[in-house]
């Protein structure tokens, strides 16, 4: 059962038993809070539509205050464990990148904030950079920190599909290194604001379609610039559907994608970290390139990454 708390914020299976510890992904537009009980039970999962974006440095500690409201107590101090966006510059605090070659945040990359309420204590967990080539991410290494806690000796590739894809090579339990291709985003900028946008439909999907363009500019990725176009010219002259040219724009940048990483994907040991239907489409590409991709639930992992963090002392010593 749900039950609305304040506006914009939810709670399910809401517990009288007493929390031990919070569970934060606080991203751009979201706040996901799960509360956690004795033995990692989850008590409750919470949920807010004040994400990073949406305030100031100021804010974050009243929006989390007002969530956890049920859950606080004068007589003892609750840790809280927080990936995602409040770390960034324009967040709640900043939390310093750890570099690579590197494990997923531990407790001695947390970030603690200084907060005003003495009931809670606060660790933001930090995101990775890398120097050469220059990239970063923030919130991906708590799921890549999932994805280590429930295969310890997984050596192969993470994919974390999204607006900027993440390709993570990971051995021994270290972060090795990454890559971030802005598919998603160039997807959303060509079929809502250039001459595709009269061609892509908004919703809708024909699989072969998007086959076809995977392999056509996998074979050829030069080819890309060329058979952009064709996304318009195919629904002028030869009716393709907005479906259609929907999944051909996919496929072409997915395409793109995978060419341009192949040195991370191409030994074949390759986790999705998704369920939806982003996810299956990398999946097919990989297939028709060979690669059987496993798939595995990204609030789950973002889960069992906090709880990774938080057993390695982040919360626990402030």
């Amino acid at each position: 059962m749900t039950t609305t708390m304040t506006s914009g914020t939810e709670s399910t299976n809401k517990s009288a038993s007493p929390a031990e510890w919070i569970a934060a992904d606080w991203g751009t537009s979201h706040l996901r809070v799960w509360v956690m009980g004795k033995g990692a039970q989850v008590l409750a999962r919470l949920s807010s539509d004040k994400g990073m974006g949406k305030l100031t440095p100021t804010e974050f500690e009243p929006v989390l205050l007002d969530l956890l409201a049920d859950y606080l107590s004068d007589d003892a101090v609750l840790p809280v464990v927080c990936c995602g966006m409040a770390g960034a510059r324009q967040g709640w605090v900043e939390a310093p990148y750890a570099a690579v070659p590197c494990p997923p945040p531990s407790s001695e990359t947390g970030c603690k904030v200084d907060v005003r309420d003495p009931r809670i204590s606060v660790s933001i967990l930090p995101g990775i950079k890398q120097l050469e080539p220059a990239d970063v991410m923030r919130g991906e290494e708590t799921q890549i920190a999932g994805v280590i806690a429930q295969k310890p000796d997984f050596a192969g590739v993470i994919c974390l599909p999204g607006t900027h894809t993440k390709w993570v090579a990971v051995k021994d339990g270290i972060v090795t290194g990454f890559s971030t291709i802005m598919s998603g985003e160039l997807f959303a900028l060509l079929g809502t604001q250039s001459v595709l946008r009269h061609s892509v439909g908004a919703d809708g999907w024909q699989q072969d379609s998007f086959e076809a363009a995977v392999r056509e500019v996998c074979d050829d990725p030069a080819a890309f610039a060329r058979v952009l176009f064709s996304v318009r010219a195919q629904s002028l002259v030869s009716d393709l559907s907005p479906e259609a040219a929907r999944s051909r724009l996919s496929g072409l940048l997915i395409g793109l994608e995978l060419a341009a990483s192949r040195t991370y994907w191409s030994s074949g040991d390759v986790v999705i970290v998704g369920a939806d239907a982003l996810a299956d489409a990398y999946a097919a590409a990989l297939k028709l390139n060979g690669i059987e991709a496993q798939k595995a639930e990204a609030e789950e992992l973002t889960l069992n990454g906090l709880k990774a963090a938080y057993s390695k002392g982040i919360g626990t010593d402030q």
